[in-house]
């Protein structure tokens, strides 16, 4: 049975590699999930037959709380929008990192006495699933719009430092008490790292929602490596191996999108009014019709549409895409620049056009499609702000100065589609908007689009 176990174990692992390989591309990421959505029901069934398992009796139980889980997912991936990806993919780790530091108490509340080590292991890795599962509830929140502020108040780095370094302390008691662990202890020991991720993610502002839940997504799977250790399942090792590990690479592309170290991200306080940009603005903003646009990007060569956070929330890919298959059929060139932090997600903007059915041949990143923008006889920028300001390049002062962005200045004319003239997370006036190039076609994405493409029609 032993052999069979591993056997398995083995085959999911492979599953979950090349599944997660597979992820890497949008061509081939769907198979990717499905891959490692199989390597998880391998690694789930055969559990069943693990010895330590086949202990417990209440396999009704186990299969109510799988059936339950299993439904509510299903149900939720089916009807959640586009636009709410962001916060589903933050609330699913959450449970990810709940789910690990519920492992842990259990464990450390068992009548078997652990070594030494083990005990350790387990209670690192109730901190780190608890202030995974918090955090991204609190991520969760802010991302749907029940939390609108972010909660800051003196001396909180101090506060936040000190209900750590009570929560480690509880810990390393917990680590030495052997199976003597008390349980009024472990539940404060508990609620304390719970309420360590609710202050650590509560000052942080929406702009580093994709550092945040990249950065949640590696705590949860080393919690889950660590229970891998703890209960001795080769599955969750390399389950939590593999998506720390992916966790990590992601948060460390996030921040480098930004210019910023991850201490930045949790301690800046990025987004206050008082840290935006005070420079002075040069230049007015000019309004534009659609049917003048429409006529600029009639007559273009290239065009390249970077899209942002802003045509999630009108969901305007449909249209835009309509767009997009109009101008081509005039022989126009028209490519799409995605920023790595343009949205509430790690590649939220590639998801969104991907559903529309954007080719990804059409699809570039950041550095392949920054020189273009030199040759590009249009620009449009539909929800985009931050990531597109070239403050970031000229302004020393600038919070965001030194952030990688899209060079859509340099295209021979921008036009910006925008619900108004307010300025992006970070707080920073965008001084695109006032350049002799750039043009604002003011109101909701998908109804500027639809304009647009009315407009083109008509040139005929």
């Amino acid at each position: 049975m032993g052999f069979i176990i591993n056997v398995a174990y083995f085959a999911a692992a492979v599953l979950f590699i090349v599944g997660l390989k597979q992820m890497a591309s949008p061509v081939t990421a769907r198979r990717g999930i499905i891959w490692a959505g199989w390597g998880m029901v391998i690694a789930t069934v055969v559990t069943f037959l693990h010895p330590e398992v086949r202990g417990f009796i209440n396999y009704l139980l186990i299969i109510l709380g799988i059936g339950i889980g299993g439904g509510l997912a299903w149900y939720t991936g089916k009807r959640v929008a586009m636009t709410d990806m962001p916060q589903m993919i933050a609330l699913y780790n959450g449970m990810g990192g709940g789910a690990a530091a519920g492992i842990g108490i259990v464990a450390l509340m068992g009548s078997y006495e652990l070594s030494w080590t083990i005990q350790f292991i387990a209670v690192l890795g109730v901190i780190i699933g608890a202030v995974a599962f918090s955090g991204s509830l609190i991520a969760f929140a802010k991302l749907q719009g029940l939390i609108t502020k972010s909660l800051r108040f003196d001396m909180q780095q101090k506060i936040n430092l000190g209900v750590l370094g009570a929560t480690v302390l509880l810990g390393i008691i917990i680590s030495f008490s052997g199976a003597q662990v008390n349980g009024a202890l472990l539940t404060v020991f508990l609620l304390l790292a719970l309420a360590f991720g609710i202050l650590m993610t509560l000052p942080i502002g929406g702009a580093d929602m994709p550092v945040v839940i990249s950065l949640y997504n590696a705590l949860t799977g080393l919690a889950v490596g660590l229970k891998g250790l703890v209960l001795d399942n080769a599955a969750l090792m390399i389950a939590g191996i593999v998506v720390g590990a992916a966790g990590t690479l992601l948060t460390q592309l996030m921040a480098k999108a930004m210019n910023r170290p991850i201490s930045n991200v949790l301690f800046s306080h990025f987004g206050e009014s008082s840290g935006g940009d005070q420079s002075e603005v040069t230049g007015t903003m000019k309004e534009i019709e659609a049917s003048d646009a429409g006529v600029m990007m009639a007559f273009a060569d290239k065009v390249i549409i970077v899209p942002g956070y802003g045509m999630a929330v009108a969901q305007a890919q449909h249209k835009i895409w309509e767009l997009t298959q109009l101008l081509q059929e005039r022989g126009v060139t028209v490519k799409f620049a995605i920023h790595p932090v343009a949205g509430r997600m790690p590649g939220h903007m590639n998801v969104l056009l991907a559903e529309a059915g954007v080719p990804y041949d059409i699809i570039y990143d950041l550095d392949e499609i920054n020189s273009e923008f030199k040759t590009a006889d249009v620009a449009i920028v539909i929800g985009a702000n931050d990531v597109v300001n070239p403050v970031a390049r000229s302004n020393p002062e600038s919070p965001i100065y030194g952030m990688p962005i899209l060079n859509a200045d340099q295209a021979k004319n921008v036009i910006v589609i925008k619900r108004g003239k307010g300025a992006g997370f970070s707080g920073v006036e965008n001084h695109l908007f006032f350049a002799d190039n750039t043009r604002m076609l003011y109101g909701d994405g998908q109804k500027a689009a639809s304009e647009l493409i009315s407009s083109i029609k008509e040139i005929g």
